[in-house]
C-alpha cells in the first residue's frame, strides 16, 4: 500500500521514521512519500520537501514566511492528489497538517490517520472540530490524552504508548560511550562532570535559549565541568559557535550523540518538548528552560490562554511538578543557575519521580502497535 506522511520538525521526523519501519513489517510492499526529514528518507521514504523549508514558529516568523508556507501546503496537496495514496499519516504539526487533513477529506482521497495528536489540550481546543470532521483515527502517545479526547470530547482515540520509550530503550541496549576515553581525547581530567544543553531544534529557539543557558552554567564551566551543546539536525555549527562566542563560555558542540552525552551527564538544561521526556527516561536531573521575548507579557498571556499548568511533558504526564520550568521572564541567568543547584541537591527524589513517569507511559512498542492498527484498518476499509 501507499503511505503519504507529513512531519514538520526533528522529533516528528524521528517518530515517523520508526513508524515507517513498523509499517514495513506489517506491509512489506509499503511505499512512502513524505514531507519530513533525513530520518524519514533513511527509512525508505521519497522526501518531497524537507521540514527545514517550512519550520517556522511564532506569529511574526509565520507571518513573514506566509508565502513560503502556503506554497509548501499547495505543493503537498498536489502531491497527495497526484499520487493517490492509500493513507495519509500526519505527525503533530497541526497548523499545517489539519489543513492537509481537510483537503484529503474534502477530495475523498483516502483515510487520514493522525499519529502524535495535536496538543489541543494546551491551547486551540476548538481544533477538535477539525479533528472530528477530517481525521479517521487519532493515535495518541500521551496517556492523559485519553481522558481529554474520549472523556471530555467523546472522540474515541487509540493510545499506543510513547515511542520515546522505544527509542531510549533501544539506545540503552548499546554499549555506553567510553566517556573517560572521550575526556582524555579532549584533554580533560578523568571523571569531569558533564552539563548537557539542549536548546531546541529550531533556529529561533536556539538563539533565544542557548545564550542564557551558557551564561547560567558559566561558574561550573570555570570550575572545570564539560559543557556540551547538542546540535539539532540541519542547524549549522556556525550558529552555535556564534552564540558561544557571545556568551564567552567554553563549550563543545556535538552532533548526533545526544543520548550518549545525556547518559553521562550530571545534569541538563532542556528546552521543552520531546527532549524533556528523553532526558527523564535517561535518568538525568534537568531544568526546563524556555525563553520568550516580552517574557512578562508572555507569562501573562500564558496564564490567560494556556489550558494546562505545565509545558514539559514530564510534568504533564505526572500531573505535578517533577522538573522545574523557567518560562519567559523566569528564564534568566540567575534563575537557571539557582534551579540547577536545586535539582542536583534533590537528585534521588527526581529519579524516583522519573520511575513513576516511566510506569505511567506503559510498555514500549508504540510504532508497532500504531502500524498494526493502521494496516488492519486499511485492510478492513476503515
Amino acid at each position: 500500500m501507499r503511505y503519504f506522511l507529513v512531519a514538520g520538525e526533528a522529533s516528528g521526523d524521528l517518530h515517523a521514521s520508526h513508524l515507517m519501519r513498523a509499517l514495513l513489517e506489517q506491509d512489506p510492499e509499503a511505499e512512502f512519500r513524505c514531507y519530513g526529514g533525513d530520518q524519514m528518507q533513511a527509512a525508505g521514504g521519497m522526501l518531497l520537501c524537507h521540514y527545514r523549508e517550512l519550520a517556522y514558529m511564532g506569529f511574526i516568523p509565520v507571518l513573514l514566511h506566509a508565502r513560503t508556507i502556503l506554497r509548501g501546503l499547495a505543493a503537498c496537496k498536489r502531491a497527495i492528489a497526484e499520487w493517490r495514496p492509500d493513507a495519509v499519516i500526519l505527525i503533530d504539526y497541526p497548523g499545517f497538517n489539519l489543513k492537509v487533513a481537510r483537503f484529503v477529506r474534502a477530495q475523498g482521497i483516502c483515510p487520514v490517520y493522525y499519529y502524535i495528536a495535536p496538543k489541543i489540550w494546551a491551547w486551540k481546543e476548538y481544533r477538535i472540530k477539525s479533528i472530528r470532521r477530517d481525521v479517521d483515527r487519532l493515535f495518541s502517545i500521551l496517556p492523559f490524552e485519553v481522558a481529554f479526547f474520549e472523556g471530555k470530547h467523546h472522540y474515541p482515540i487509540s493510545y499506543v504508548g510513547n515511542p520515546t520509550l522505544d527509542e531510549v530503550e533501544q539506545f540503552l541496549r548499546t554499549p555506553p560511550m567510553d566517556y573517560e576515553a572521550y575526556l582524555q581525547q579532549q584533554g580533560m581530567p578523568p571523571s569531569t562532570p558533564c552539563i548537557t544543553l539542549l536548546p531546541g531544534s529550531r533556529v529561533q529557539e536556539i538563539r533565544d535559549n542557548l545564550y542564557r543557558m551558557l551564561r547560567a552554567v558559566s561558574p561550573r564551566a570555570e570550575a572545570g565541568a564539560l559543557v556540551v551543546v547538542c546540535a539539532a539536525p540541519g542547524v549549522p555549527d556556525a550558529l552555535y559557535r556564534s552564540v558561544m562566542e557571545r556568551a564567552g563560555v567554553p563549550a563543545r558542540v556535538e552532533r548526533g550523540r545526544t543520548y550518549e552525552f545525556l547518559r553521562h551527564s550530571t545534569a541538563a538544561l532542556v528546552t521543552s518538548g520531546t527532549a524533556t521526556l528523553e532526558t527523564a527516561l535517561l535518568g538525568v536531573p534537568q531544568v526546563v528552560c524556555y525563553y520568550m521575548r516580552f517574557g512578562r507579557l508572555m507569562n501573562f498571556l500564558r496564564r490567560r490562554f494556556l489550558k494546562v499548568p505545565y509545558i514539559s511533558l514530564v510534568n504533564l504526564i505526572c500531573g505535578r511538578e517533577v522538573v522545574p520550568e523557567l518560562i519567559g521572564e523566569q528564564m534568566n541567568e540567575a534563575g537557571v543557575r539557582r534551579s540547577l543547584d536545586e535539582v542536583l541537591a534533590r537528585r534521588e527524589a527526581m529519579l524516583r519521580d522519573y520511575a513513576d513517569l516511566r510506569g505511567r507511559l506503559g510498555r514500549p512498542g508504540a510504532p508497532r502497535q500504531a502500524a498494526a492498527e493502521m494496516v488492519e484498518r486499511l485492510r478492513g476499509g476503515k
